[in-house]
Formats: C-alpha cells, structure tokens, sequence
C-alpha cells in the first residue's frame, strides 16, 4: 500500500445510544384489622414485607394517624421506602386504594401516566421518599368502600429508571436472489462434466446423473441402486429414447416402482413393454444390436405373468 493510500483511508463511522426505560414491578399490601392500628401514633407506620423491583428491595408504609403532627390524625398517610443499602435509586411509582365493592372505582396516585417536570424521584435507603401525608381523610375512609370487614387493599407499583449504553454495530447484508437455475442451464448448454446423454429422435441432450437422480426416484434406482449403471466409467454412454425408453430394461424391471407397477396396474404394465417391444431393433445400449429380440422377450415373459427370471408373478386385478 502506498504512502497516499494510507494517508486517504478513513475509519468506518461508528455510532451508540443510550436507552433509559423503567424495570416494573407491583406488590400489594393487604392491612387487615384497620380499627385495630388507629391509635399508634402520629409518625409510626406498619411495613409491608419488602419486595423486589428492579433488583431493589422496596417497602410501603401505613401510617394509620399520619404522618404530619400539624394534621392531627386527620389523614392517613402512604409512602414507599427504599429497603435495599447502597446507591440511590430513581424511580416511578403508582399507589392504588382498592375499591373493595366490585365497582371498579379506585383512589389512584400515578406518576407514569403524566410528565415529570423534574423526572423520576430519587430515594436513598431507608429514607421515606415518596408518598402521600395526606392520602385519604381518614373519617370518609372509614365509611368508604376502600374498607370492607376491617380490611384495606393498596396496590403499589414502581418502576425502577435503568439506562445502558448500546455500541453493537448493526451490518446489513443484501442477500442476492437464487440463481442456481441459469447456473444449470449454463451446465447444460455447454455440457460441462455432463456424464448422460438422451438420444431422442436422432436428437441428443445432454444431462448430469446427479440431478437425474435427485430429481427421479427411478434414475436414482439406476444409477446408485445395488446394480445400479456407472456411467463415470463411460462418459460417451448413450441412452438411445428413440422410441419408448428400453434402456436397462433389467435395471427398470428391478425397481420398487416397476413391482408396484405390476401389482397395481397390469394393463397399463402390458401396454408399456408392447411398446417397448416394437423398439426399432437398432435402438440400442452404446451401439451393438439384439436389443429388440431381448426387449420382446422379456415383454412376453412379464405380459405372461413372469419376471425378468421367468418366475411367475400374481397379477391383482
């Protein structure tokens, strides 16, 4: 490479993104015998048992006389802590006073579905950070449908702020359309390692053995069966079609598909070797003659009722 070419080459461009979303989790707080609980005390709380959102451990807390003394037990109120130690956490988070009628109407404090002019809070551990002192007046609670046989229900939902930085580079390879097609014509127009050739009225086509074979279940009994025609060793072997097929006629005659042939169809069996039989006599295998007094005979022999061997076969009806 030259000094120019060096000096000119330029780094492929590169390119990240920063992705922050929030990891969500909900727990419900069941506080059975409510009447029991008034009384604790302004500032005192009953914990729900910690939960995990986010890989960090959270609690909510009731505060059944509240939690500002300057309210004087008119409210109760709700606030969700961080139970794990460690870094500060940012989040989102939904308290949720249950309707226990069936009516669906329940005392919902969400901050997912509106904008957060300052974001998302932060807590600390063990530091109340988020909540409501004045959640629910506690005097229309009590005759409420949030309280059913001493009994009430807060969902609690939060959705713990994640960002990660992603640097993988997305390659985009253009897949072309198949064109094995006109690679086989291009093998056949020029005959390149062709290793079959059809003689069909006096016009010869050239073919490849292994696509016959994948292509037809009986030139595959030919040519890989146990007595299959090696046509490798003889690259100028002729299959002479210039009338119906009597090539390998033995080979045809040993296949799976010539014994369901018999079995299933004897007509249309006699048809065909009364077709072969009238083969022109000079039709034959790579040159040489006999071949029709051969054909004929073997056509007599299976019209008969008997195979290549002479042993009778049952024909089914």
């Amino acid at each position: 490479m030259s000094d120019d070419e060096k000096n000119t080459m330029v780094n492929s461009p590169t390119s990240s993104r920063s992705v922050t979303e929030t990891v969500n989790g909900s727990h419900r707080f069941v506080i059975q015998g409510y009447s029991l609980s008034k009384g604790i005390g302004i500032g005192k709380y009953i914990a729900s048992d910690d939960f995990t959102v986010g890989g960090f451990q959270w609690s909510i807390y009731f505060y059944p006389d509240g939690k500002n003394q300057e309210d004087n037990s008119t409210y109760v109120s709700v606030f969700i802590a961080l139970a794990s130690e460690g870094t500060d956490v940012r989040a989102l988070f939904e308290l949720t006073l249950v309707d226990q009628s069936g009516k669906g109407k329940h005392k919902v404090h969400s901050h997912f579905d509106r904008s957060l002019e300052s974001g998302p809070y932060t807590l600390k551990y063990r530091v109340v950070g988020w909540g409501y002192k004045r959640f629910y007046r506690r005097q229309m609670l009590e005759t409420s449908d949030y309280l059913k046989d001493d009994c009430l229900k807060i969902n609690c939902t939060v959705g713990v702020v994640v960002s990660a930085v992603d640097c993988s580079r997305l390659h985009t390879i253009q897949v072309p359309e198949s064109d094995i097609g006109s690679h086989f014509g291009m093998l056949l127009d020029n005959t390149e390692a062709a290793d079959v050739v059809f003689n069909v009225a006096g016009e010869k086509f050239h073919a490849h053995k292994l696509v016959l074979a994948a292509r037809s279940p009986v030139f595959h009994s030919q040519f890989f069966g146990p007595e299959g025609v090696d046509l490798d060793l003889d690259l100028d072997h002729e299959i002479c079609f210039s009338k119906p097929c009597r090539y390998s006629i033995n080979s045809v005659m040993r296949s799976d598909g010539f014994e369901y042939l018999k079995e299933e169809c004897p007509k249309l069996q006699s048809e065909i070797l009364k077709m072969v039989a009238g083969c022109e006599d000079e039709c034959s295998i790579g040159g040489g003659g006999g071949g029709g007094a051969k054909s004929r005979s073997v056509c007599g022999q299976l019209s008969d009722g008997g195979d290549a061997n002479g042993r009778r076969v049952r024909q089914r009806t």
